[in-house]
């Protein structure tokens, strides 16, 4: 078979079949390096970036992840906190670190969807900066009251509050946390007023609404669920559309005379960006095996959680559809950063 005629206008002529098989030549060379890039991952520590503080709802999937992760690729997984504006110090200092998969983090809906919203200027872009991988969890918020609140439902906290606008204060772990965004969506669709008094993290504001310094809380139910149980919290609802394993009698706020209102919490696991597809698909692969695990399952749905795991490409147009939803309940609200 005759070659191409070559291709003229330089000093050494190259046929076109030539250009050709030094392209594939190259495709096959860069596609030999991923696969080999995600052979070799991880060759060293892993580190599982949380940014906030301790104890919460992020901390404690992380750390359950991060244990799967550890004993499936038989390698450290080091799960670190970093805390502070909202989750954006931690987040940020992620969005700079080498992407080689050795650098992942929790993302939430807080420091994905709520914060480019709240913060004018953020130490990240939360589509240019990373690569999604996975989701891990859904967690329904809880909403409970200390035991001295004049109210045993839905219905009559919204009549005390309404009759007592501004007396109720409400805690949550920040402004524009999840849990300040959930009970902002509440306040809006039901029409109540109540006085926010923010946290720096869930533990201590649990903390006082267990002592009666603040009276409402509508947060994660992981952290909550023990103490509706000891019966030093009363819970009135759940965000979700369906009740909550852990909660049975806990009814639905959609249910309770609030059609589609649903308010919760999501998790997933990001990569700083340009980190390679072949790690980024591998990192997805053990994240969708380690969270499949049916003891997984059935303990996150004891705690009033869900798995929820997607593609990459999944999660990353789940992370923009939040990114509207609730930067409009933001703006509408007026919601400013302290």
């Amino acid at each position: 078979m005759q070659d191409d005629p070559p291709v003229s206008g330089s000093r050494h002529a190259v046929s076109r079949r030539q250009i050709l098989m030094g392209a594939a030549a190259l495709g096959l060379s860069a596609g030999a390096s991923a696969r080999a890039a995600a052979q070799t991952w991880p060759s060293q520590n892993i580190l599982l970036v949380v940014p906030f503080t301790p104890g919460g709802s992020t901390d404690i999937l992380a750390r359950l992840l991060g244990q799967r992760l550890e004993a499936a690729l038989k390698n450290p997984v080091i799960v670190e906190s970093r805390p502070g504006a909202g989750g954006s110090v931690g987040v940020g200092s992620v969005a700079r670190a080498a992407a080689d998969g050795h650098t992942v983090m929790m993302g939430h809906i807080g420091t994905f969807a709520v914060n480019p919203a709240l913060y004018p200027k953020l130490p990240y872009d939360p589509m240019k900066s990373f690569e999604p991988v996975s989701g891990i969890a859904n967690v329904h918020n809880m909403l409970v009251v200390h035991p001295d609140v004049p109210a045993k439902t839905l219905q009559e906290l919204i009549a005390y509050a309404k009759q007592n606008p501004g007396k109720l204060n409400y805690a949550s772990g920040g402004i524009g946390s999840a849990a300040h965004i959930a009970t902002v969506a509440l306040c809006d669709r039901t029409g109540i007023s109540m006085t926010h008094v923010p946290y720096r993290g869930t533990v201590p504001a649990v903390t006082d609404l267990l002592g009666g310094r603040v009276q409402v809380m509508f947060t994660g139910a992981p952290n909550l669920v023990q103490h509706v149980e000891g019966g030093t919290m009363r819970a009135l609802a759940v965000s979700g559309l369906s009740r909550l394993k852990a909660a049975p009698t806990v009814p639905t706020v959609a249910e309770l005379g609030f059609p589609g209102f649903e308010a919760s919490q999501w998790y997933g696991i990001l990569v700083p960006a340009g980190t390679p597809k072949a790690v980024v698909d591998r990192l997805n692969a053990e994240i969708r095996a380690a969270m499949g695990a049916p003891e997984i399952a059935e303990r996150l749905s004891l705690e009033g959680a869900e798995v929820w795991t997607t593609t990459p490409d999944e999660f990353r147009r789940h992370i923009v559809t939040e990114m509207t939803r609730w930067g409009d309940l933001v703006k509408r609200a007026g919601i400013k950063p302290e």
